[in-house]
This record gives C-alpha cells, structure tokens and sequence, in this order.
C-alpha cells in the first residue's frame, strides 16, 4: 500500500468511527468527546494497534485543536465578559484557584517535577460548560439563575485558563523553571491578549461590514477566508512568540464573537470543525497507553479525579453561596466537566515532554470520568421543568444572548 493510500485509509478509519460512536453515545445523552477518545484507545497501541501517530496525523491533530480553540473563542464576546457580573467572576476566579493549587500540591506531594504539577494544576483549571449547557437545556434550566451564573463564570474560566497556559507552556521546559522567564512569559501573554483584541478588534469590525456589499455567497466565501486566515495568522505569531498556538486561534475567535456576523461564521465553521476536531480527540486517545499501567498510576489518576471535582465543587460553590447550599452546589457540580479543554492542555504538556506518558493518562481518565458523570448528577438536582424566569431574572440581561449562544455550540456541532 502506498504511503497516500495508508494515509487516507487512517483518516477514513478515525472519521467514521468516531462519527460512529458519538452517534451511539448522544443516544445515551453522552459527549461525542467522550466517544472520540474512547475510540482512540481502541483504535491505539493498547488495544488494536490500527492507528499508530504519524507526522501526518499529527498534524492534522493539530489543526484540529486550533480549529476548536477558535470556536471556543467565537464564543467568548469580550463585551459581555465585562457584563456577566461579580457572581460569575467569583466563581470562575475560585474555581481555577482552587483546582489549581490543589492539582499543583498533590503532584508535589507525590515527588513529581515542579512542571509536571504546573500543567496538571493548569489541566485542571478547565471547564467544558458545553457539556453542561446541553444538559440545563434538556432540563429546562437554560434561562435560570444558576445557568446564568455557570454560564457567564464559563467565559471568565476559559479566558484565565488561556492565560495560565500562555505562561505555563511558556517557563516550563525539560530543564526546569526560570523565575525570570516567569515574570517575562507573564507580561508577553499578557500583552499579546491585550494587543490582539485591541489592535484586532478595529480591523475586524471595519472588514466585516465591507462584506456586505458583496452577494450572499461572496459575502460567505470572504467571511470563512478571513476568519480561517486570522486564525492561522494569530496562532503561527503566538507560536513565534514562544506561547501556544491555540493561544492565537482563541484570541482570533474572539475578534468575531461581538460581530453581527458571529452567528453566521459558526454555521459555516461547523463543517470544518466536524471534520478536523474529532481526529484530534482520536488521536489523543492513541496516546492513551494502559499496557504496563501500574496500580499507583491508576490510585494516582483517580485522586487527580477527586482533586479535580473537589476543586470545582468547592471553589465555585464557595463563589455561588449567595444562591444557597443547593445553587451553589448546582453551580460547583456544573463546572465540573473537563471535556476537551483539560486535553488540549496535557497532549501539549505531552508534546513538549514536559509531562511523562503516565501522567497524561491520569488526566485522560480524569477528563472522561468528570464529562460523563455531572450530567447525570444535574438532572437529580433539578427533576422540576421551571418556569422561565420575568423580570426578576432579567438583571444582566445583556449577557444572556450571549450565554444561550454559547450553550448552542460545541456539543449541538460535535453531535
């Protein structure tokens, strides 16, 4: 067989069968991410030894995961970052605190190299809200408080874990840490976050209206154009720049996610993204390697899991106290879900041999078990269909828009 011929033959064994499976598991109201990652360990070295990593699936890999951090960001208009109130920014500054320095000390404790624990604590900052936005909405919850509030914490969450993995993937090398890299890394994330949307925010809204003027299909070719380009080109200078490139794809989406033309790049993003995204989720589950697995690692990664809900659970809850014992709780467990964000942190961790095989396992199991299991534990919590929330429920009401868009994406596309 040629080398083109096995190339395209992996590619068409990944895509329908994880296609295949995220069917099967949104039958049983599951995450396709948890389906595409499942597929990858079966499809791997660990089980059937189908799929090997090539320089070519890689790469794909990797366009996939700048494609779903430009969607993400697509997702976090900065405008209602500033509107979604003091509750969803407490939430979502305890909630990637706690985490944080609860994942940090527990892989000190266990003697594991100071950039190991950083990027498990970063690892465990994340929140896949998509996850639990899907299961608010098939409960009837979407309007309420509390989804307001894990909503708009979810945009704060994802723009500080961003930030915390600028730096991290940044100062940590193989060689150790440098306190002076630290404070450099620290102001040059900074700055680039700040200079993308300030600098880019101007160009994009001056080209996007120029696009109307243009017939429907022009107008759509040149709008997919420019975002694909924007990302590339914000992702290869944050690259240059020493970050990570899903740094730059993230900050590109957010250019467009105050846009009129928001809702209509989603739409023609989605073939894309249902293309390229999946393979990433497969292939990050061929790293998975359970042969020669030993019983601390699995103690280990199940601690990770606890560590990982607890800190959720009590920094986020600790933030939505004003919503009672049972919002808060509501809240906490509805930040509990890692889904693709903690991925996305330990294959780069893994990529740059900063974090060891077993380590990355540790986390995989980690994002499965706390994608799968809140859904579950939300509809307990709220058996009753509300009615939507009047007037009283309208404070904020700048964001909602913006939170029921959000709620839409990821899961509804993934599906």
């Amino acid at each position: 067989m040629s080398e083109t011929a096995q190339m395209l033959l992996s590619v068409f064994i990944i895509f329908v069968s994880a296609k295949a499976a995220g069917a099967i598991f949104a039958r049983f109201r599951q995450p396709a991410v948890v389906a595409e990652i499942l597929v990858g360990i079966a499809l791997g070295p660990t089980l059937l030894g189908i799929i090997h990593g090539s320089e070519f699936l890689d790469l794909f890999a990797e366009l996939g995961v700048v494609f779903l951090l430009f969607i993400v960001g697509l997702e976090c208009d900065p405008t209602e970052l500033l509107r979604v109130g003091r509750q969803s920014a407490a939430v979502a500054v305890l909630g990637v605190v706690a985490p944080f320095a609860l994942g940090y000390f527990l892989m000190a404790a266990f003697g594991r190299p100071v950039n190991e624990s950083l990027f498990v604590g970063t690892a465990l900052t994340a929140t896949s809200v998509g996850i639990t936005a899907r299961a608010l909405e098939e409960l009837g919850h979407l309007r309420t408080t509390i989804a307001r509030v894990i909503l708009g914490a979810a945009v704060f969450d994802d723009v500080l874990g961003i930030l915390i993995l600028a730096v991290i993937s940044g100062v940590t090398t193989e060689m150790g840490v440098s306190s002076v890299q630290i404070v450099v890394l620290t102001v040059e994330a900074v700055a680039f976050c700040g200079l993308s949307l300030l600098l880019g925010r101007p160009v994009v809204h001056r080209l996007t209206p120029y696009l109307s003027r243009h017939d429907e299909n022009a107008q759509e070719s040149m709008l997919f154009a420019l975002a694909v380009g924007l990302c590339l080109g914000f992702s290869f200078l944050a690259s240059f720049m020493k970050l990570a490139a899903i740094i730059g794809a993230f900050f590109a989406g957010a250019l467009f996610a105050e846009t009129r033309e928001a809702e209509q790049l989603r739409r023609h993003m989605g073939p894309l993204y249902g293309l390229v995204v999946p393979i990433f989720f497969v292939m990050m589950g061929t790293r998975v390697q359970f042969r020669g697995m030993t019983t601390e690692v699995l103690v280990m990664g199940l601690l990770i899991t606890l560590v990982a809900v607890i800190g959720k659970l009590v920094g986020c809850g600790l933030g939505a106290l004003s919503l009672g014992r049972r919002g808060a709780l509501t809240v906490g467990i509805g930040m509990v879900p890692r889904g693709e964000v903690g991925l996305v942190v330990a294959s780069l961790g893994l990529a740059r041999g900063i974090i060891e095989q077993d380590v990355y396992s540790m986390v995989v199991l980690m994002c499965v078990v706390t994608s799968v299991f809140p859904p579950a534990l939300l509809r307990g919590l709220l058996r009753q269909r509300p009615e939507e929330e009047g007037p009283a429920a309208e404070e904020g009401s700048a964001e909602s828009e913006g939170e029921r868009r959000r709620a839409g994406v990821g899961e509804g596309e993934r599906d």
